[in-house]
């Protein structure tokens, strides 16, 4: 079987081999275990390769590289008038050679291949949707035409869309899904969390709006003028990079907050493992692996309620639902430091739950697709 991914991750080819951002190749990997050959239609980038990518591993695998576009402004808009013809035209041939077509969505190639694949009909087809499936979110036009296309039965035939949560009133091409980080044996008992000594906060994310690192610094640096003996670990990079590092440096707090910058999922596994919290105050998610993975090693998640977060955290039973301000963050976190039974209860609820979705599981999942 010829297995042909759409996508709009940037791909880099360094030795021989192609690398990605390591979340979607590990999953990547998984599908590849059961075809014969992967074709991937992406844009390929000279830059170096991150610690944060990883390589594919199947040994048949051809990659077919188209530029990179957006349509965020005007001027992006016209230039990409110019090549997404020729994106069409390598989409469609690439879909004509496979057997299996998959769609990575929300995004702009993916909307390309999603409205591509209506001249496929016949032929077997799955699509990732990583982004917030709600039906009542406000999101960008282009993202709920992807929606759109890939829940109409007319259109969109032969079809698994892969959508994180479970809503209501969804069209047979719907089909509730995970993602998982960790094997099965990697689960291991940790020692229980001590709260005499420092209280440790985490950030795991990229360092953008959407994803309001600042709120998590503010809140941290809330606590402790409140006397709380805490601390904040921090991993990622991205725009908002510079103006939290002139923060911890202005308000003298580099002795409580940590920058660590992108690290491996190692090195992030030892943080959530020591943490007590994550602080995840994001705007937009699809099924947010950071929230899981904390949940996974005992660290509590506290989180907007965006997505499916207030699913995946039984609506405030396994993890704390909050609005996106500082001093809601701070009360309900307080609020576990002075009744630690609850705390715990939630602790053990959380990690339970998560640890039923391994990559053992999500690979059975996937063999059933394919």
């Amino acid at each position: 079987m010829i297995f042909g991914i759409i996508t709009h991750a940037v791909h880099k080819i360094k030795d021989g081999q192609i690398y990605a951002y390591e979340p979607y190749v590990r999953e990547m990997n998984l599908w590849g275990k059961y075809v014969d050959k992967i074709l991937i239609v992406a844009p390929v980038s000279d830059d170096e390769v991150r610690s944060i990518d990883s390589y594919y591993e199947n040994s048949d695998i051809e990659l077919i590289a188209i530029p990179n576009f957006d349509i965020t402004s005007f001027k992006n808009m016209i230039q990409s008038i110019l090549v997404i013809p020729k994106i069409c035209q390598t989409i469609y041939l690439a879909m004509k050679q496979v057997n299996h077509i998959h769609l990575r969505c929300p995004g702009n190639v993916g909307l390309l291949g999603c409205i591509l694949q209506i001249f496929f009909p016949s032929k077997i087809k799955t699509a990732k949707y990583a982004g917030n499936w709600d039906p009542k979110s406000k999101q960008p036009i282009t993202y709920r035409l992807q929606k759109w296309i890939l829940g109409n039965t007319s259109l969109t035939k032969n079809i698994k869309v892969l959508v994180y949560g479970n809503w209501p009133k969804q069209s047979k091409n719907i089909l509730p899904f995970f993602t998982a980080s960790y094997q099965q044996n990697e689960i291991e008992e940790l020692p229980k969390k001590d709260f005499n000594s420092k209280i440790k906060l985490l950030f795991v994310g990229a360092f953008s709006t959407g994803k309001q690192p600042l709120l998590s610094v503010k809140a941290a640096h809330k606590l402790i003028k409140r006397g709380h003996n805490i601390s904040l670990d921090m991993y990622g990079n991205g725009s908002e990079f510079i103006k939290i590092d002139k923060y911890i440096n202005d308000n003298v707090l580099y002795k409580y907050i940590k920058l660590h910058g992108n690290q491996s999922k190692e090195i992030v596994k030892q943080g959530f493992q020591k943490s007590h919290f994550l602080v995840f105050i994001s705007k937009s998610e699809g099924w947010p692996k950071v929230v899981a993975e904390s949940m996974f090693w005992s660290c509590l998640p506290v989180s907007t309620k965006v997505s499916c977060v207030p699913y995946m955290l039984d609506h405030g039973n396994r993890g704390c639902l909050i609005n996106d301000n500082i001093d809601d963050i701070v009360e309900k976190i307080e609020q576990y430091i002075y009744d630690k039974k609850i705390y715990f209860q939630q602790v053990s609820r959380a990690k339970k739950w998560s640890q039923q979705f391994t990559l053992d599981t999500f690979e059975e999942a996937i063999k059933e697709l394919i």
